[in-house]
């Protein structure tokens, strides 16, 4: 692999056999396949100035490993996924706890046995927790609808409970919604576990976080002789499409075309922009050895900002005498302003106007949009991954 900054002069396209546009999972993926599987010479344009897309990471001026883009926490139940990441990483055996701070107090979730008894207090909480065992059994994860539906008025108090500490007002403050634009069927699907496992994803079989970072597992995984990577390139410059004809570089190219990039974007968001939620991030370096107990805490009742990521606690970095947080606060997506769109918002409009922008690349056999941006979907980090090994499967197929 060669990393450049922007392109050189006597970039030529058609040396390539395939151009990756982004440098994230998806593209990353496709590439390092691609140059395995059919041999092919890989181009990655990517428009920032570093591989491995939302989940870079980076030593920070304490020397403190942060993720420049939020928390990524590596897990998944799909073991082709598992084990084809493993191929550039070891990793750690870290599991995600996550709290909620409610009133002060710092309660497991998603709620669980140990909350209840927080929540309630140690005698009545445990009560109900006894009524939900008897109820749904044990070990099991039963949405507040699904409390509701027993027509018990105890259950019914849970639900609630958790309704407004747990999941209304953070859903507000992360989506900028009032509670009557909230989807009731959203609501009902939050999630009580029945049990005492405060893991935040306890049924995953494969978790951790990556032993050298999430930015050397790119490192790794794009460090092929058949791979070049020009960074600060937008593409925007450089590439245009018509119905039947990519063109880069003024010319027409006929090799296949990863796009993982806002097709909104790619066509000057004429068609409307799609929107989005973004988040700013405001990091701080403190002189303590840890502010939290966990890697997250969510901030559901109260403050400005949703939650707070100590980076230490899930890295197992040891720093002595500082640590470094990250505070995030959530608000709309500013098109075109330069800012990186997190979560989608998907809603039937919404996805109207991206099928019309997608309309528009489906004759184009060697174009292949993959990844959070190009489907407008949200996605983990092993969804989007499991997205481009299809893809690539599929293009390796006709090769």
């Amino acid at each position: 692999m060669s990393i450049t900054q922007g392109l050189p002069q006597d970039f030529k396209p058609d040396t390539y056999d395939a151009l990756v546009i982004g440098a994230g999972y998806a593209g990353a993926v496709c590439a390092r396949r691609l140059a395995e599987a059919c041999n092919f010479k890989v181009a990655v344009l990517e428009r920032r100035n570093h591989i491995a897309g939302n989940a870079y990471d980076y030593y920070d001026e304490a020397g403190i490993l942060v993720h420049k883009y939020g928390p990524h926490i590596y897990h998944t139940y799909n073991d082709r996924v598992h084990t084809f990441l493993s191929r550039f990483t070891e990793w750690t055996d870290y599991q995600h706890k996550v709290l909620a701070n409610i009133h002060g107090a710092l309660m497991p979730v998603p709620f669980n046995h140990q909350s209840l008894k927080l929540a309630f207090g140690e005698e009545k909480g445990e009560n109900l927790y006894q009524k939900l065992v008897a109820t749904f059994g044990q070990d099991k994860k039963v949405p507040i609808m699904d409390l509701r539906e027993q027509d018990d008025p105890e259950l019914e108090e849970v639900a609630d409970y958790v309704y407004e500490n747990i999941f209304l007002h953070y859903t507000m403050k992360q989506w900028g919604k009032t509670p009557d634009e909230i989807d009731p069927a959203v609501m009902g699907r939050v999630p009580v576990f029945i049990g005492d496992d405060d893991r935040y994803f306890p049924q995953a079989p494969h978790q951790g976080m990556p032993k050298e970072g999430y930015t050397r597992l790119f490192e790794n995984l794009l460090n092929h002789d058949l791979i070049d990577v020009y960074l600060n390139v937008d593409v925007r410059n450089i590439m245009k499409l018509n119905d039947t004809t990519i063109t880069v570089c003024d010319k027409p190219y006929g090799g296949e075309v990863i796009y993982t990039g806002a097709l909104d974007e790619l066509f000057g968001f004429d068609e409307g922009a799609l929107p989005y939620r973004t988040v700013d991030m405001v990091f701080e370096t403190l002189p303590i050895d840890h502010f939290q107990p966990v890697g997250t805490v969510n901030y559901t009742v109260s403050e400005n900002f949703t939650r707070i990521t100590e980076f230490k606690n899930m890295t197992g970095q040891v720093v002595p005498g500082k640590t470094t947080i990250m505070r995030e606060y959530s608000r709309t997506y500013l098109p075109g302003m330069g800012e990186t769109p997190y979560y989608v918002i998907n809603d039937p409009d919404n996805i109207a106007l991206y099928k019309r922008y997608r309309s528009r690349v489906e004759k184009l056999v060697n174009f292949h949009p993959v990844g959070r941006l190009a489907e407008y979907r949200y996605y983990d980090m092993d969804g989007v991954t499991e997205s481009a090994l299809e893809l690539s499967d599929d293009i390796i197929s006709h090769h």
